[in-house]
């Protein structure tokens, strides 16, 4: 029994443990070619979003279409263990059970780490399901698994090794939220409207000052040296002399330097070298000191004085109070600045000197810049992002791979002394404590150093430092490169991301794969855009204009929701999201329920085919081999929208509004069994097409049809062949629908029921085939078709091209009516005609509009001619 509404809820549990049942989606190596994608692992604390919905939906209508083609399909899914994330929220977890993370050793903080990640971890994962993600689930991943984590420790030190890794002190970004570094990619600089100020700085021993501005007054308790231009004439007197830093009142020398622009301002500069890179440099040059004022969560240390304590920016404006006070702040303006924000706590970014691991990266990004850039081995879509891709890597610096934090690979690095290392502290790189011990035995000469006198480098690795390696980490490519899955499976096909971390993860990945395979992650990078709503907003909770996903597959059914998302996101453009859409994916789900119950009620029986079902068939072939070839061609370019167009105009407009139409047999009247079969063959063929869009509906529809076995499943079918086929009956057949479109405006404008039948009577000026007379009679309800060669009079007549149709009056319509119905249009057309030759009789006009503009005008005068010549022949034949 089929049920007359279609249920998705219902269907969605049913097949998805079916399919999950029958262990479709997991693949191992075998004859076949592998169709590899990986995915890009969301946070392990994550729930399902939007840009998630359709990111994933992508990869499915991948993964699903290469399943149908005959590859060997693997999707393996998987979580990332976001460091910073992740942390802060066990963190925050910890405050509110009244547990301070300083209290806790290492291993009892990642325990609590770990109870969280255990509870929290698998949600949105379960989530996916829901969406009808066919992932691989056995072989799912996490990055703080022991294999990916050893996969991590073993890069880092053969990197080590290798010269690209090195320890430094060096300037970098400090989040004061989560209390960590971060890397010159996950700082994002937003324009901020703040103040500049303009402070005087005595010079020691006169009553003389210098003025200086700066956005940052509580900056001054950490200043060591004012710079000056050599060749500025206005500051010559002041070489040797000492300027007095307001407030703490310390003496500083003044310098002389080519780094000053003497046209800026007033040519001095405040040099604070613990807290701006440049000063760092400056610094370092005049061997200044180096006084670092802030805590590690931007409070202000001793050096802050009677400030200590107080967070940096309410101290900002106490002191610009205080400077006011003692008559050393000259003035306050407005300031339009760009201010680093961090990627991940959205704090403002503080410039710190600090110990790190940094990884060289001038050489390793070579071959990275050579595949995208030059050899096309791998390809970015849309090719737009090639260019901010070149800009990135030309331009990139040493990556910041430390972290200050416990949840994540702990660094690699052993750290003893100094006894027996020449007096001071040294460290050896090593994939384990025991290991670490032979080399540091070398290195210091001690046989007797054992493990107690070693210390683990308290850091943990960047996050994107463990992910750049997911492609290879996932199949074992690390640390066994010869394992079978990783010879078979590597490199991966596509990768399916946002370009907000074209940077973070993409670009590292293929730097990656070259420096450790000699070969590209993957093939293609598919790069959607952002899911906005229909204001163009990013969506976010705070707007509140991000709907929960699982609520609309709720609403909509989770084929509904897919398809919504989906007829609106072409590669790399932003999706302008509207509930709607989903709406429309839900109306098409239905039209196709629809359609298929109506073959399945009608009654069959062994007798002649009619000409038009023959025809219908012909014509139906051609037109899904022509869309089969349009699809190939939108996949190739990885234009999934425009794919499923294609798909969706065969299925509502060929199939359901004209194929069906046409075979359908009369009312209680049975379908000839030869129809019915390649009806149903037809059906099938666009289940299979529409399959890796809305996988749930089909498969429902598909186990219907037939008693299926779980070989004969939808999910593993095989996808229909292209073969040639014959463009004429395509067009044949468009020119023939417009003939019964004409015919049916005639019924409906002069209302004459279909159920009356009628006479057609053609001039055939286009020579147009007789082929699919047969389907014009039945559509229109034509008793005779006829090809006459001269007009007739007494008759309703239209137009298809150059073909002219004519269709007897008969005595149900109002002469009269119909005589004055069409004078009217006459005249509007007329009158339309006038205004548009009047447009094109204008020279101004002419001269000066775009040629478009021209063509279109001259294409509404013809249009108008033509209607004009075939009212004047009705009224004529009516007359």
């Amino acid at each position: 029994m089929i049920p007359a509404q279609f249920n998705a809820a219902a269907v969605e549990k049913k097949w998805y443990d079916y399919w999950m049942k029958n262990n479709y989606f997991h693949s191992k190596p075998d004859h076949r070619k592998p169709y590899t994608i990986t995915i890009p692992p969301p946070n392990v604390t994550g729930v399902l979003h939007m840009g998630h919905m359709l990111n994933n939906t992508i990869q499915d209508v991948l993964i699903r279409r290469a399943r149908l083609k005959g590859f060997n399909a693997c999707w393996v899914p998987g979580t990332d263990h976001a460091s910073i994330a992740t942390e802060a929220k066990v963190v925050a977890k910890l405050k509110s059970e009244g547990i301070n993370k300083n209290d806790l050793t290492r291993e009892e903080f990642l325990k609590h780490a770990w109870d969280w990640t255990n509870k929290y971890g698998g949600t949105i994962l379960e989530q996916l399901k829901q969406l009808g993600c066919s992932c691989d689930w056995d072989r799912t991943k996490f990055t703080m698994d022991a294999d990916m984590s050893a996969s991590v420790i073993k890069s880092f030190v053969d990197l080590y090794n290798k010269g690209q890794i090195y320890r430094g002190y060096r300037m970098v970004n400090w989040d004061p939220e989560a209390k960590t570094t971060l890397s010159d990619e996950e700082v994002i600089y937003e324009e901020r409207q703040g103040k500049l100020y303009h402070l005087k700085y005595r010079i020691e021993g006169s009553s003389e000052f210098v003025t200086i501005a700066t956005t940052r007054p509580e900056t001054i308790l950490g200043d060591t040296a004012i710079c000056i231009h050599p060749d500025d004439e206005r500051y010559q007197h002041l070489r040797g002399k000492q300027a007095i830093v307001p407030i703490c009142n310390r003496l500083i020398p003044i310098i002389f330097d080519e780094y000053v622009d003497m046209e800026f301002g007033t040519g001095c500069l405040k040099v604070t070298p613990a807290h701006d890179i440049n000063d760092k440099a400056l610094g370092e040059k005049h061997n200044l000191e180096i006084i670092d004022i802030f805590n590690d969560d931007a409070t202000l240390n001793s050096f802050g004085l009677h400030y200590q304590g107080k967070d940096r920016f309410v101290v900002r404006e106490e002191i610009a109070g205080e400077l006011e006070d003692i008559n050393a702040l000259e003035k306050v303006e407005n300031h339009l600045n760009k201010v680093g924000t961090s990627e991940r706590t959205k704090a403002v970014i503080e410039p710190r000197l600090s110990d790190q691991w940094f990884l060289r990266m001038e050489d390793l990004v070579k071959p990275a810049i050579k595949a995208v850039l030059e050899t096309k081995e791998i390809k970015l879509y849309p090719s737009r992002f090639d260019n901010t891709y070149r800009h990135w890597l030309e331009n990139i610096r040493d990556w910041n791979i430390s972290r200050q934090l416990w949840w994540g690979q702990q660094i690699p690095a052993y750290y003893f002394g100094p006894e027996g290392s020449g007096g001071k502290e040294d460290f050896v790189v090593a994939e384990n404590i025991e290991e670490a011990v032979k080399l540091a035995r070398v290195k210091t000469a001690n046989l007797n150093l054992n493990t107690e006198h070693l210390r683990q480098d308290s850091d943990a690795l960047d996050t994107w430092f463990s992910s750049w390696l997911w492609p290879i980490a996932v199949f074992g490519g690390i640390m066994e490169p010869e394992n079978e899955d990783f010879k078979y499976y590597y490199p991966t096909n596509d990768l399916v991301t946002g370009p907000d971390i074209l940077f973070f993860w993409v670009a590292r990945m293929i730097i990656a794969g070259y420096e450790y395979t000699g070969e590209k992650p993957f093939s293609n990078v598919y790069l959607t855009g952002l899911v906005r709503d229909k204001q163009r907003r990013k969506m976010s909770k705070s707007l509140g204009n991000s709907p929960e996903p699982l609520e609309l597959i709720e609403k909509f059914g989770a084929d509904g929701v897919r398809v919504g998302l989906l007829l609106s996101a072409s590669a790399g453009n932003d999706i302008m999201f509207d509930e709607e859409l989903c709406n429309n994916g839900k109306a098409f789900a239905n039209k196709i329920w629809n359609a298929f119950r109506l073959i399945k009620g009608w009654e069959v029986a062994d007798i002649p085919q009619p000409e038009s079902s023959k025809v219908a068939i012909a014509w139906y072939e051609a037109k899904l081999q022509q869309t089969l070839l349009e699809i190939e061609d939108h996949f190739e370019k990885y234009r999934l929208s425009d794919a499923l167009m294609s798909i969706y105009k065969l299925v509502w407009d060929d199939f359901c509004s004209w194929f069906l139409e046409i075979i359908k047999p009369g009312y209680q009247q049975p379908i000839d069994n030869v129809t019915f079969n390649k009806a149903i063959e037809m059906l099938e063929a666009n289940l299979k097409l529409l399959h890796p869009f809305m996988p749930f509906l089909t498969e429902e529809i598909w186990q219907h049809i037939a008693t299926r076995t779980p070989e004969q499943a939808l999910i593993i079918a095989t996808y229909p062949t292209m073969t040639s086929f014959d463009i004429k009956l395509i067009t044949d057949f468009d020119f023939a629908a417009e003939v019964i479109a004409g015919v049916r405006t005639i019924r409906k404008d002069k209302n004459i029921a279909m159920k009356e039948a009628i006479d057609l009577k053609v001039v055939n000026n286009e020579k147009v085939s007789s082929y699919f007379d047969c389907v014009i009679l039945k559509l229109g309800n034509i008793t005779s078709l006829e090809y006459i060669t001269d007009k007739i009079d007494g008759a309703l007549t239209y137009r298809v091209n150059a073909n002219e149709y004519f269709i007897p009056v008969s005595g149900n319509i109002d002469i009269a009516a119909e005589i004055a119905k069409l004078t009217e249009e006459l005249k509007y057309t007329q009158g339309f005609l006038r205004s548009v030759q009047g447009k094109l009789a204008n020279e101004k006009f002419v001269a000066g509009a775009p040629p478009q503009v021209i063509d279109n005008e001259r294409k509404k005068e013809s249009d108008a001619l033509a209607k004009i010549a075939t009212i004047e022949q009705s009224l004529k034949s009516l007359q």
